[in-house]
């Protein structure tokens, strides 16, 4: 019995190996036209492949994928104004002012920081630690606190940056002197 079987499901699969090339072709021929990119296609007539100067391809698989769809980027086109949600004033100046807090506390303890940083490096000669008994050990700690005082300078001076793009505060009265 297993013997048939077995038989059987190899000479049904030997079938449908045979037959599944024909169902991928189909009836219609498959042209390849000239240009760039080549247009390979089967929806050509004979008389428009030749006059396009098409050849057929015959006895070479041809396997179509499709590809996925292309997901929108960070450079996709902004929808026009009519269909974003437009933010009421108060709501703006709200955001704003909330924005621009945070970036003064932000810039505050950046300063802080920087002039901490400063005291320890006491113009280019901190005081030497107990455990830095090897001089090269004592210049490598000088190289890093310069590098940090470099970064945070650069940190405090793109937050004054930033600070300086958005809109002045709109409880600002005028000052009297």
């Amino acid at each position: 019995m297993t013997s048939a079987r077995s038989r059987f499901s190899f000479s049904l699969l030997t079938a449908l190996a045979a037959a599944s090339p024909a169902w991928a072709q189909g009836d219609k021929p498959v042209y390849r036209c000239p240009g760039n990119p080549p247009l390979y296609t089967d929806a050509l007539s004979a008389k428009e492949a030749r006059d396009k100067g098409c050849r057929t391809l015959e006895g070479a698989p041809i396997t179509v994928i499709q590809s996925p769809k292309p997901r929108p980027t960070a450079g996709a086109p902004v929808p026009p104004a009519a269909s974003r949600e437009k933010v009421d004033s108060a709501e703006q100046r709200n955001r704003d002012s909330d924005a621009r807090r945070i970036l003064e506390a932000e810039l505050k303890r950046e300063e802080e920081q920087l002039a901490s940083l400063r005291k320890d490096f006491n113009n280019g000669e901190p005081e030497r630690r107990g455990d830095e008994r090897n001089y090269q050990k004592y210049l490598d700690r000088v190289a890093e606190m310069k590098a940090a005082i470099a970064r945070k300078e650069n940190d405090v001076a793109a937050l004054r940056r930033e600070l300086g793009k958005q809109p002045p505060p709109s409880d600002a009265s005028p000052k009297l002197q």
